[in-house]
């Protein structure tokens, strides 16, 4: 068994595809039309056959609680693992990302949390 999708809930589908790839640099992969959304997924230009996130509409009811919950007690919704978290913070800040935790040593992990500017928290992660 291996993760094959996963997703974060977006309040803006096209605003998350720019984010998600002219600024994390991810790759579309899926864009099918489904109504009044798509389905919108991207992968790493690492892992093109690897696993996909679903830039996941927030329009269920449920959805809004649950992010504004989680970004007040400033956990992630998801993490991306990185080479170096201290360029790639630097890196992304000199695009205008918004932090909530510059980078922090912890143990054998160094993370950092990002704004992705779609109502959610990212963690980036290197081990040593």
């Amino acid at each position: 068994m291996r993760i094959h999708l996963t997703s974060v809930f977006v309040d803006d589908q096209e605003k998350a595809l720019r984010f998600y790839t002219d600024v994390l640099g991810f790759v579309k992969k899926h864009d099918v039309p489904m109504g009044d959304h798509r389905w919108l997924t991207v992968v790493s230009p690492e892992e093109p056959d690897g696993t996909e996130l679903l830039l996941e509409p927030s329009a269920h009811p449920a959805v809004a609680p649950y992010k504004t919950a989680l970004v007040q007690d400033g956990i992630p919704a998801a993490s991306f693992a990185v080479d170096d978290v201290r360029a790639e913070y630097e890196r992304l800040r000199s695009l205008g990302v918004a932090f909530t935790q510059e980078p922090l040593e912890m143990g054998q992990i160094t993370t950092a949390v990002l704004d992705d500017t779609c109502g959610n928290l990212i963690q980036i992660i290197h081990a040593k």
